[in-house]
């Protein structure tokens, strides 16, 4: 019961100290729960801990990935260092809370019980869900286990092809029985919302079994990309949130305290009141805290210009500097990056605020979370802004990928779903709605040719610059089976013509200097001094050309291995139970 950010829906919560999870069935609390509509609906709360703790924050997922250069390097990828010793993960004490309520809950005379046996079940969903994507073959349980039954306690584990299959059960019975349409605060689980998941969830499905070729379920794909079209095409009443102007309509998104209805279908509202913050604005500038992430030079050249064009067909693209680069560009850039006029607020004053190489590795710092203000949100981890869990904009994606691998994309499904996302971010409307016809060779040789069809890669490329930083890179690169991308992408920043001063976003101001050897002097005060190493060592910044070009971080060395699509059983578990066996590659 820690969530007290799911505003009014837990508020309740706080006048109990039970713990619902270890509840025995013959107890007075059985008849009080089950007995009542608000019991229930008390004890239901409690499942809303399985959504991402917006301190721990979506934002962060997607730093393990392929388009943050951070510090460090994560034990996942870290040689050495995930094992069966260092695993973690195999925690089943939310599906006994769940499977608790659903056995007592169908026994309850309270009339709407099947409205939150539904609630119960769609998270019971997404338990599995995250546990088969973590872990493959896992034990299917759907009733309470007894300390005593030995044929649950010490069994082995259920095909994961099978369990999502009663993952897509649960979500079925969810979507007909949850008895919300829609929600106003968009904090509460509702049929839109799990219709929405449903999308998110049979889209991984299906992608895992078209490229995980190993397992043999390449002809089982298809049904579930057809779920993901047909669950989307059930959600009515959302849009594409859009403000007066275009280069605020995207990043506002992530900054408000109360979310925008329009666009957002499910968040945790923060409350300064009760205490409850995340730590987006300290994790995105502070030098020290946190894994300091900041974005590749790789994944800013996806970003198409206003005009529609691609920005990486201008045959000189590789050596333009950022001041540049930056310009006439989709306007979802500059609200996910600092560059030209981004200012940040100090004592009700605007001050200009180019990329601070004192906080980003690459000169390309993320805004995206972050508020303007500069005290508390940055030294404190204070944002009270509401961190959003699932979006419209995620479900026009969903649906244009699985009409993109089926082969069915028309014209006006491409307007209605890839089109309407690059025409809030300003690209022209002829452009926009253009159904591509020729592959990107830059993104066909990014994706190391794995993924050839324009339509595909141009979905792809939304997908990246539309949900940076809200925890699906990772998943996405699992299940389309582009793990090598964890090691072999490039860790690159700016362009740097030659050691020196630059103005990084065109305000006349010294902003940067990159040098080797002493220190220099400069008259500019603030200016950041990045000393360039002359050698590839760890923790180091160096330029692709020796004194010029990219910037490139090494965090350190990175690993990958076909076994980490993944996580093997924790050695202590598989101790308590030989019957789990182990993933292939683990030992």
């Amino acid at each position: 019961m820690k969530k007290l950010q799911y505003i009014y829906v837990l508020l309740a919560l706080v006048a109990t100290s039970c713990k619902l999870d270890e509840i025995p069935v013959d107890t007075a609390s059985n008849e009080a729960i089950f007995g009542s509509e608000a019991g229930m609906q008390l004890y239901a709360n409690s499942f809303y801990d399985i959504l991402p703790n917006p301190d721990v924050g979506v934002f962060q997922k997607d730093d393990l990935s392929d388009f943050v250069a951070r510090n460090g390097v994560d034990n996942f990828l870290a040689p050495n260092a995930l094992s069966p010793i260092t695993s973690t993960g195999w925690d089943w004490k939310p599906l006994r809370n769940i499977n608790y309520f659903i056995e007592n809950a169908q026994n309850s005379p309270v009339q709407n019980k099947e409205e939150f046996i539904g609630l119960a079940r769609f998270f019971r969903a997404l338990f599995y869900f995250d546990k088969v994507k973590r872990f493959g073959d896992v034990p299917w349980v759907e009733n309470t286990i007894d300390i005593d039954n030995d044929g649950v306690l010490y069994a082995g584990r259920n095909d994961r092809f099978d369990v999502m299959e009663k993952v897509l059960e649960d979500l079925d019975y969810a979507i007909e029985n949850i008895g919300l349409e829609s929600d106003a605060t968009s904090t509460r689980i509702t049929k839109n919302v799990a219709r929405a998941y449903k999308t998110r969830i049979c889209l991984h499905e299906a992608s895992f079994r078209k490229y995980h070729t190993d397992y043999q379920q390449t002809a089982t794909a298809e049904r579930w990309f057809r779920e993901v079209v047909k669950e989307a095409n059930q959600i009515t009443g959302f849009t594409l949130h859009k403000a007066a102007n275009l280069e605020n309509a995207y990043r506002e998104l992530f900054i408000t305290k109360v979310p925008y209805a329009d666009e957002t279908m499910l968040a945790v509202a923060l409350d300064a009141g009760l205490q409850v913050f995340s730590s987006a604005n300290r994790r995105f500038i502070s030098p020290t805290y946190g894994n300091r992430p900041s974005l590749t030079r790789d994944f800013v050249k996806m970003y198409l210009n206003l005009d529609g064009s691609r920005f990486t067909d201008a045959p000189n693209h590789f050596a333009t500097t950022f001041a540049d680069e930056v310009q006439d560009r989709d306007l979802r850039l500059k609200q996910t990056i600092r560059s030209g006029d981004y200012h940040r607020t100090e004592n009700g004053v605007p001050v200009i605020a180019p990329p601070n190489f004192t906080q980003t590795y690459t000169g390309y710092q993320p805004i995206k979370w972050c508020y303007d203000e500069r005290f508390p949100y940055d030294d404190e981890s204070r944002n009270d802004n509401a961190h959003i869990i699932m979006r419209w904009a995620e479900v026009l994606l969903n649906k244009a990928e699985a009409l993109a691998e089926l082969g069915e994309m028309s014209v006006s499904e491409w307007g209605n779903t890839i089109g309407a996302l690059r025409e809030r971010a300003g690209i022209a409307t002829s452009a926009a709605s253009e159904l591509p016809t020729s592959a990107d060779p830059y993104l066909v040789d990014y994706y190391k040719g794995k993924f050839t069809d324009p339509v595909m890669l141009e979905v792809m490329r939304e997908r990246a610059v539309e949900m940076i930083f809200e925890g699906l890179r990772t998943d996405d690169l699992i299940r389309w089976k582009l793990g090598e991308l964890f090691q072999s992408s490039k860790m690159n920043g700016i362009y740097v013509p030659a050691l020196g001063e630059y103005d990084l976003n065109d305000d006349g101001v010294m902003d940067v200097c990159f040098y080797q050897g002493d220190r220099p002097s400069s008259s500019t005060p603030g200016i950041a001094f990045v000393r360039v190493a002359t050698s590839d060592a760890a923790g180091q910044i160096r330029l692709s050309n020796g004194t010029s070009g990219e910037i490139i971080w090494n965090p350190g060395p990175r690993e990958w291995a076909d076994r980490k699509y993944l996580y093997p059983i924790p050695l202590v578990d598989i101790e308590r139970n030989e019957n789990l066996g182990q993933n292939e590659g683990w030992k």
